[in-house]
């Protein structure tokens, strides 16, 4: 399936990872309806700040709102569900918040692309859902394990989306990105942390260093989004990885962009930065053998090359690198 001229939707576009696949969909020659959440400043995220955006149908809604999700699904061909609450440190304080959002929000669009006799629902997992590896490298036959509020929130979309397929015949395929960085991403996440202490100061304050990840840069996460819209019928009710097999402590990637950033940070244990008690996810490595086969999807971006471009992005635009909690 090519997505030239055909109609899609993204909601989470004016996120970190939507608004990158918002522009790769207008470069692909798609026809994209960015739905972005609303808010009284008017704001698109950092959809505001592209330079495609006025080649977008920008739309202004909230995912919990099924009415806002049915005029928005209305009329595409392709539905990319991005749409989320991340940040794992508060869906500890609120996670009746990340239930209706992620969960609520999931069951809205499904229930929307299901009436809507769309052709593709692409809908986005995390690998946060499979807690600490039991085995490695981690297959998507994994057991999911929620170590925390948001983990908990992601499996229950993921099992929305699932019963849809099986209940009402859904097209829809699910993408489970390991950790994606790079530009525009918040200085939440913790390699934009990492950068900015490292531009900024002599001292690098993190939480737990001893917990490895296995790092996506944005493009090939977008990649995997485009595959999986046109991948044959036969990709319909797949899970796929989207990882790069290798991994990385926190500790050594804190020194790794140390070396990029030509600075010679300390790392500190900050004990205010550390995950609550026994929820900590300490291992992370995909096996993505799935994705390769089934849609022709592999990463190109080394760590050491993606983590240079996310350094110069943020050297120039590190006064506008807060993003919205409307991202993935």
């Amino acid at each position: 399936m090519s997505l030239t001229s055909k109609r899609v939707l993204v909601t989470g576009a004016g996120g970190f990872i939507g608004s990158h696949l918002s522009e790769r969909l207008v470069h692909e020659g798609a026809h994209v309806r960015a739905l972005v959440h609303y808010n009284a400043l008017g704001s698109r995220g950092w959809l505001d700040r592209s330079d495609l955006v006025d080649e977008m149908e920008v739309v202004a809604g909230d995912v919990t709102d099924r009415d806002s999700v049915v005029r928005a699904v209305g009329g595409v061909d392709i539905v990319f569900h991005l749409a989320s609450l991340i940040a794992i440190p508060y869906s500890y304080r609120a996670p009746e918040s990340y239930v209706r959002v992620n969960v609520g929000g999931a069951l809205n669009v499904a229930q929307a692309a299901r009436d809507a006799d769309v052709e593709r629902l692409v809908h986005t997992s995390t690998s946060e859902v499979y807690g600490t590896a039991q085995t490695v490298p981690i297959t998507e036959a994994h057991p999911l394990q929620a170590q925390s509020p948001y983990a908990a929130s992601k499996i229950g979309a993921d099992k929305i989306v699932e019963s849809f397929v099986r209940s009402f015949s859904l097209p829809a395929v699910t993408v489970r990105p390991f950790n994606t960085y790079g530009p525009r991403q918040s200085l939440r996440a913790v390699i934009p942390t990492i950068i900015a202490q490292c531009l900024a100061e002599k001292v690098v304050r993190l939480g737990n260093t001893s917990p490895t990840r296995d790092l996506n840069y944005v493009t090939d996460t977008v990649a995997g989004f485009i595959r999986a819209a046109e991948a044959p019928a036969a990709a319909i009710g797949q899970t796929f990885n989207l990882g790069t097999g290798r991994e990385i402590s926190v500790g050594d990637l804190a020194l790794l962009v140390g070396r990029l950033c030509g600075t010679s940070a300390e790392v500190v244990f900050d004990d205010g930065r550390a995950r609550v008690e026994g929820s900590e996810v300490e291992r992370l490595l995909s096996d993505a053998s799935r994705a390769r086969d089934g849609l022709g999807w592999r990463p190109e971006v080394s760590l050491e090359d993606g983590l240079a471009r996310t350094i110069d992005w943020f050297r120039q635009h590190g006064d506008v690198s807060r993003a919205g909690d409307f991202v993935v």
